[in-house]
């Protein structure tokens, strides 16, 4: 039987009926609550300032104070190796980077980057290319020559090949829009980067879905019964449109997280004294050998973050899509 109600109230108890999606939403709010408990762990459970390097400092292993950076014994013993992950949640959890500061602290604040710059990218993106989209898809003619442009202009070039190059030239001389000034170190930079990279990747689908509905019996009524343009696209078109958009949210989210990582780790992403998942991964390349839970369990947070992602954008679109559910009913 064919649930009854609103679209919006069946897309809804389609997805609290799917297990997926209850398990997907669960992790990844689970992940975003303990990146939002960062402070809390750093200052009043590991006691320790994850941004300051520590390498005279010392822990408590098993009741015994050990220094956090110890003599290398290895090789020519050269140098100084961080601790190791102690698994205790109150002493370096995960270990110490090569600048004795905790991973875990670290990852829990770089979590927090990560994810802001993910989520408001994917907003960013998402909104402005849903406009162009639907812009560009019902006035069709040159403005929709023109924007086809601009979405072929910036869809020639490699999507990281033109965000570092971005990232080079403003991390260099900052950007200014209008009486927006954005400093050359701000957090907003790679988002407004990585959004403006991918608005071609979202825009060209909701042309694509405009162009469909241009032809829709509706929508010539609407017309016929003298509806302004403003009025079809509030009333007819955007309603129509809406629920791809939201198809994209998750999936975008996680695919900017990646390009974030990306760029981050190639430092021209997230620049110090902040930090990002990209970051402490790059802080651990010199310690794969020997400490490689500095550069594994950031790229854990990642994997794991963009699998939710992706299977929550899958139960999105099921639960959207009035064919999926017709197909259910059948």
């Amino acid at each position: 039987m064919v649930p009854t109600g609103g679209p919006w109230r069946t897309a809804l108890a389609d997805l609290a009926r799917d297990r997926t999606a209850i398990a997907s939403s669960a992790i990844f709010l689970l992940i975003v609550l303990l990146c939002l408990l960062a402070p809390v762990y750093a200052h009043y459970i590991a006691h320790t300032n994850p941004f300051m390097s520590n390498v005279s400092g010392t822990t408590l292993v098993d009741g015994k104070t050990v220094p956090v950076l110890a003599p290398t014994t290895t090789g020519l013993g050269l140098g100084v190796t961080p601790i190791g992950p102690t698994w205790d949640v109150r002493h370096y959890f995960l270990g110490a980077d090569n600048q004795g500061r905790d991973v875990m602290a670290r990852l829990l604040y770089g979590g927090r980057n990560s994810l802001l710059i993910g989520i408001s990218s994917a907003l960013i993106c998402c909104v402005i290319a849903a406009l162009l989209g639907v812009i560009s898809g019902y006035f069709g003619g040159v403005v929709d020559a023109v924007l086809n442009w601009f979405f072929d202009v910036i869809w020639a070039f490699p999507v990281y090949l033109l965000a570092i190059s971005l990232s080079v030239v403003l991390l260099t001389n900052g950007l200014r829009l209008g009486p927006v000034t954005v400093g050359a170190g701000s957090i907003w930079l790679p988002v407004l980067i990585i959004a403006a990279v991918y608005v071609p990747y979202v825009a060209r689908p909701v042309r694509a879905q405009v162009l469909a509905l241009r032809g829709r019996e509706f929508i010539h009524a609407s017309i016929g019964v003298g509806g302004s343009d403003a009025r079809i696209l509030r009333r007819d078109v955007l309603p129509n449109v809406a629920p791809m958009v939201l198809v994209f949210l998750p999936l975008m989210t996680a695919i900017n997280m990646l390009t974030e990582s990306a760029l981050s780790f190639l430092s021209v992403g997230v620049q110090p004294p902040n930090a990002s998942w990209g970051t402490i991964i790059n802080d651990g390349l010199g310690l794969l050998y020997t400490r490689p839970i500095v550069a594994i369990a950031p790229g854990l947070m990642i994997v794991i973050t963009a699998v939710v992602l992706n299977l929550l954008g899958d139960s999105v679109r099921s639960a959207l899509d009035p064919k999926a559910r017709l197909r259910g009913a059948a």
